[in-house]
């Protein structure tokens, strides 16, 4: 698999799944990486959290912008596939069993109710475990595990914002016998109604969803925005020279 920025992206939904269902089939474990401009960041600055990356299946593209900086750079025509929209077809197909954790039990009950009365009613008898509030390296992994594997879900979601969920899968993986762990960030607050709500439309197609949510979320969002913005530079020329050396 090709990588840019430093980063194994999969983009295409159709590869995506296929791999995905094969991992299922086989009962083998293994997890997904939604990488967005913060993570983009992260991975070039962090040598350890690149690895924990590296260590994905594959990553999916959560931003708008890389796919703009790759058409610029190589010419190609790739998309976005962002964490909402693999968690709503994962949802849509209404074939997987799946496992939710992470965030409050306020936002997760409202997730269930949403999700049932939305999507699939089966949905409502599905595990949804909220994580207590700790460092990420104090969690009691062969527990989880153990809860985990006695579901034996196909899909588990794992939403406790980056890079808390990344390390948290990779953590979790050797504790699990078989399904696939997703990362999905704020997508349970987008999907339970209770509080975060995704940008409109018109802004995520014009490559705007960052200003919405500096508007919802401004302490947080102009520190991301700003490292990604130091970072980005540097980003950028790295990926032109391995372009120029390749030829």
């Amino acid at each position: 698999m090709p990588e840019y920025f430093n980063i194994r992206y999969e983009f295409s939904p159709t590869v995506i799944w296929r791999r995905i269902e094969e991992q299922i089939r086989l009962d083998e474990t293994g997890y997904v990486c939604v990488a967005d401009g913060n993570i983009l960041q992260m991975v070039h600055r962090n040598a350890a959290y690149r690895d924990t990356v590296d260590g994905s299946m594959f990553s999916i593209c959560d931003s708008s912008w890389v796919p703009l900086f790759l058409r610029w750079l190589y010419g190609m025509k790739v998309r976005q596939y962002c964490g909402s929209q693999i968690f709503e077809d994962a949802v849509r197909a209404r074939k997987y069993r799946m496992f939710f954790m992470g965030t409050s039990a306020e936002v997760l009950n409202a997730l269930r109710k949403n999700l049932a009365e939305r999507y699939d009613d089966r949905i409502a008898s599905m595990q949804f475990h909220e994580l207590p509030y700790r460092e990420v390296e104090d969690f009691d992994y062969p527990a989880i595990g153990s809860m985990v594997n006695a579901d034996k879900p196909d899909i588990i979601w794992v939403a406790l914002g980056a890079p808390k969920q990344e390390i948290f899968m990779s953590m979790l993986k050797p504790y699990i016998k078989k399904g696939v762990m997703i990362a999905v960030g704020a997508v349970f607050k987008f999907h339970s109604g209770v509080s975060e709500k995704r940008a409109p439309r018109w802004m995520t197609d014009c490559h705007l969803e960052f200003l919405y949510r500096l508007t919802r979320e401004p302490r947080k969002q102009f520190r991301r925005c700003g490292m990604i913005v130091r970072t980005l530079p540097a980003i950028l020329y790295e990926e032109y020279k391995k372009k120029e050396n390749k030829k």
